[in-house]
């Protein structure tokens, strides 16, 4: 079944990835790249990185396909587009993602427990830590100090911007 669904994400993956290149339409290109962040995302969850899936549908699909979007709507390409033949498309294509939600629902329900056994002491091993877990653990131990470091260079490059972007912020102009 695992290879059956890594098939079915990496096929539809590489089509929509395909087809965001070879469609003339721009907002046709970003709905595809959207169908193939969720279909990476539906890879992630099939490799048990839910966090990874989680990141991939908050930053990408949630940020990053919207700045494309808003960049396709400020160039403001102008089509002559019949919508009466995407409604059909439309319907087929939200019903393939109503089957594709509950697989997964239904996918998740049957998870298998965390393994437990025994360490090579023989003292019983604890319930493995979750994904995201992990990332948190790691995040807020072994690398603090690089993680503090990013966030205080972010908020710097962003200080940064509003003051460039801001010109009299800090007084008038001297010419």
């Amino acid at each position: 079944m695992a290879t059956l669904s890594f098939f079915y994400f990496g096929s539809v993956i590489v089509l929509t990835a395909l087809l965001v290149v070879a469609l003339r339409n721009p907002v046709h290109s970003v709905v595809a790249l959207l169908v193939m962040f969720f279909h990476i995302a539906g890879l992630f969850v099939t490799l048990h990185a839910e966090f990874l899936a989680a990141v991939q549908l908050i930053v990408y699909a949630g940020a990053i396909l919207v700045l494309y979007l808003f960049v396709v709507m400020i160039l403001n390409l102008q089509q002559d587009d019949s919508y009466q033949r995407q409604v059909k498309w439309g319907l087929g294509l939200g019903l393939i993602a109503l089957a594709e939600v509950i697989a997964i629902i239904s996918k998740a329900g049957l998870s298998e427990e965390p393994v437990r056994g025994t360490t090579a002491t023989g003292e019983a091993a604890e319930t493995i830590a979750g994904n995201t877990e992990m990332v948190g653990k790691a995040l807020y131990t072994t690398y603090l100090f690089p993680f503090e470091v990013a966030s205080l260079i972010l908020l710097v490059a962003m200080i940064g911007a509003i003051i460039m972007a801001k010109k009299g912020i800090m007084g008038p102009e001297e010419k």
